[in-house]
Order: C-alpha cells, then structure tokens, then sequence
C-alpha cells in the first residue's frame, strides 16, 4: 500500500514562493509517475507538475516559467517550489503517484495567495 504524506503550503503574499513537500511510503521503487496537481474553488483538478517515466520533469504552462520540481529519491521524495505566486496559484494541492494503472492521491494542502 503506498501512502502519500504532503507538508508546505499556507498563506503566501504575492509575488512570493511556497515549497510543497510529499514523501511516499509503501511499495516505492521509483519516483516516476509521481507529482503535483491542484482544484482551485469550482474547478476541476489539473497538474502542476511531475515527473515522467523517464524521471524528466514536465510542468503546466501557467506555472512552467516559475516553478521547479525536484526529487530525493533516498528519501522518496519530491519537492515542487513555485516562485512569484499569483492569485490564480490559490487552490488545494495534491500529491500524486500513478503506479500499475492505479492512482493514489495525497488529502490534500491550502495554498492561498494574497495580501
């Protein structure tokens, strides 16, 4: 069973930057496939970034010019920082790891951005 545990987050002023944090536990050999998402109020669900297959890191648009994800794997662990966050970057962030078709989500961390 793999569980994901997410620590970071909180209320961040714009214009400034945020570490989010997730360590995996369980049946973890690779930190493929693992990653960022984030639902914003009354929206759906969307990536932030991750890491392929291939352990490169791909990122969405709106953050990819301001954003870096980086991985310990000794630790099993991922880190995403985003810099210069907007309004826009408010929304609930979720930690994902994908792994032989099934899905598992971290509960989730607030992330608010304003003054």
């Amino acid at each position: 069973q793999v569980q994901l545990v997410e620590s970071g987050g909180g209320l961040v002023q714009p214009g400034g930057s945020l570490r989010l944090s997730c360590k995996a536990s369980g049946s973890i050999v690779s930190l493929a496939g693992m990653g960022w998402y984030r639902q914003a109020p009354g929206k759906e669900r969307e990536l932030v970034a991750e890491f392929s297959f291939g352990l490169s890191a791909t990122y969405a648009g709106s953050v990819k010019d301001r954003s870096m994800l980086s991985r310990d794997s000794a630790k099993n662990t991922i880190t995403l920082q985003i810099n210069n966050l907007k309004s826009e970057d408010t929304a609930v962030y979720y930690c994902h790891l994908a792994r032989a078709s099934k899905h598992y989500w971290g509960q989730g961390t607030q992330v608010t951005v304003s003054s």
